[in-house]
């Protein structure tokens, strides 16, 4: 690993999923799911390490068996952020590292976009933690699948809902003040994971069940990086045949 900057890219991925069960272990184009988002994540510039944080011995076997490197964690973690803060540990991670917690369910995730998030941290040191948005498409603007991110002018989230947001009350405006949708990347320095992960669940972050609102409401920043495009997710068989039917292009 860089000495002066290690990157280390960690993957949660579980079996538990309420409408798309074994998830990660779904075969895509000869590969299963998992593998993918490890190949592309593999491909991010910089990266020191990649890993598939996990809960299931059979996740880990698959990913040890395509050539990946697992971490297994307990089974009781009730966030991906809490997942990889454990790993974080468990692989002895130095301190000043920066630390990419990447969705295990997303097969399509650009290398780029990985590099974008991660870029803030490296240019201002002050900085402990970022994310990405992008335009929200007006149809999914009142959808509370799809989360909502408000930013003051220097670039850190102010809020994040479910909600429709922000709230046009002057015909007109809505150009003016587009609205984005928040892409659950997160990038961190390793001793703040393990200062987030310390924190207790907050009031409004039960209130929406978003865990990134627990770091603004203790007084923390998040910078936002505006990438041009979400990346398809995979929640639902549904999504999992629009993957493969893309994958198959």
């Amino acid at each position: 690993m860089n000495p002066s900057r290690p990157l280390v890219i960690l993957i949660p991925a579980r079996l538990a999923a309420t409408r798309l069960p074994d998830k990660p272990l779904k075969e895509i184009g000869g590969k299963t799911m998992i593998q993918h988002v490890w190949e592309r994540a593999s491909k991010v510039r910089g990266a020191n390490l990649v890993a598939v944080v996990t809960p299931d011995p059979i996740i880990a076997d698959t990913v040890e068996r395509f050539g990946g490197l697992s971490v297994l964690t307990s089974s009781a973690h009730r966030s991906g952020t809490d997942r990889i803060a454990e790993a974080a540990n468990l692989l002895h991670i130095a301190p000043h590292a920066i630390l990419v917690n990447v969705q295990g369910d997303e097969p399509l995730i650009d290398p780029a976009n990985v590099e974008a998030a991660v870029a803030p941290l490296i240019e201002d040191e002050s900085l402990t933690m970022s994310s990405l948005m992008c335009l929200c498409p007006p149809e999914e603007r009142a959808n509370p699948a799809c989360v909502k991110v408000v930013c003051a002018l220097n670039g850190n989230a102010l809020y994040f809902s479910r909600s429709s947001l922000p709230c046009d009350r002057t015909v007109g405006r809505a150009e003016n003040v587009p609205a984005y949708q928040h892409i659950g990347l997160y990038a961190y320095r390793r001793d703040f994971l393990a200062t987030f992960a310390s924190l207790s669940p907050s009031p409004l972050e039960q209130t929406e069940s978003l865990e990134q609102l627990r770091v603004l409401e203790n007084g923390y920043r998040i910078r936002m990086v505006l990438v041009e495009n979400a990346p398809i997710g995979v929640d639902t068989p549904e999504d999992l045949e629009r993957v493969r039917r893309l994958l198959a292009e």
